[in-house]
């Protein structure tokens, strides 16, 4: 897919897909956060492993108040989103989806890629949530992004906000993130051979919907060229 990013029109589209994966990673990081600290009131202390605690409030630290290109404190949602304006991309349509959650609105491969990860969230044990936020993401985020920067300097269609945020990711989640996001798995897993297994099976789904993402990505090109040509 990234060698079909060729022009400004390609990425916009790439970008108002993919922003869904971006939105949707932090549900799979705050069920963690939920699941391995206390967020209620009155504060009780988490019945988990304290290392968990506190990997997972590490990850949050950098995921959801990091800081932007400029030093401002911003989570990487809304700096994506920053980087959306600054290309022109559309980016209204995931404001009026995380509004009101009505899967109509979506394209049939980024709602199947959605509704599995809130899916994840509400109905299974945090060992699979914790499975999809390494395999689907963490792990795979900064050898994806490295393919993406590359191929945007290529055909120098990128933003410097987007390029800060893709460098963010390959820097955090290769230094830092994926490693914390596997001992944070390991650990729930407690050496239970069932577990891993389930949690594989579940990491195994996250890549082949990430894949149809980008199948759909790659479509979307093509459709579009196609309604140039005629």
């Amino acid at each position: 897919m990234y060698g079909e990013i060729q022009d400004l029109e390609r990425l916009k589209i790439f970008m108002e897909t993919h922003i869904y994966a971006v939105w949707d990673f932090m549900s799979l990081l705050k069920t963690l956060q939920r699941h391995l600290t206390c967020v209620e009131i009155p504060w009780r202390p988490a019945k988990v492993d304290k290392r968990l605690t506190r990997l997972i409030n590490e990850i949050v630290l950098g995921e959801e108040s990091d800081r932007d290109e400029s030093g401002a404190v911003m989570d990487h949602f809304s700096l994506y989103r920053e980087a959306m304006i600054e290309l022109g991309a559309d980016g209204e349509k995931i404001e009026r989806f995380i509004g009101t959650l009505d899967f109509d609105l979506l394209r049939p491969a980024v709602a199947e890629f959605v509704r599995f990860n809130l899916k994840l969230c509400f109905e299974r044990p945090v060992y699979e949530v914790a499975a999809a936020f390494l395999w689907g993401r963490e792990k795979l985020i900064p050898d994806m992004f490295q393919g993406l920067l590359n191929k945007l300097e290529e055909q120098k269609v990128c933003s410097d906000k987007l390029r800060y945020y893709i460098q963010r990711h390959i820097d955090l989640d290769g230094g830092e993130h994926s490693h914390l996001a596997f001992e944070c798995l390991e650990i729930l897993c407690e050496g239970d051979a069932g577990k891993w297994e389930d949690a594989v099976a579940v990491g195994r789904e996250s890549l082949i919907l990430r894949s149809k993402l980008w199948d759909d990505v790659l479509a979307q090109f093509h459709e579009r060229q196609g309604h140039l040509v005629s």
